[in-house]
């Protein structure tokens, strides 16, 4: 979700959770929706929605968000176990999450590529 679309700020997301030893680097960190950082917490890993397997999530540093996701609409797809387990864990696809985003492509402040 784009910062100027958002009522919230970004947040710095750790990807490793300190707690998990994650290292105070650059290289540990992103930015973050508030509701995507909210949901994740210190989460490092979750449970893939279709094989009911603990999967590691996905990782903005070392992972490529094209083999992983890929929007169908306003719907976030998983095309992999790590995809699809960080889409259940964030909540990305909810339906207040869809709703707005629907709006945001309708009115062209969302894009999808």
């Amino acid at each position: 979700m784009p910062q100027a679309c958002t009522s919230l700020p970004h947040e710095l997301d750790h990807i490793r959770a300190k707690k998990h030893r994650g290292a105070k680097s650059l290289e540990n960190t992103c930015w973050a929706c508030a509701k995507c950082n909210g949901a994740k917490g210190s989460d490092a890993s979750g449970f893939d929605p279709e094989t009911d397997q603990l999967v590691r999530l996905f990782n903005p540093r070392s992972d490529s968000w094209d083999e992983h996701f890929e929007w169908d609409g306003a719907e976030l797809a998983g095309k992999t176990p790590v995809g699809r387990t960080t889409i259940e864990l964030l909540k990305i696809n909810r339906a207040d999450r869809l709703e707005h985003r629907s709006l945001l492509i309708e009115a062209r402040k969302f894009d999808l590529s």
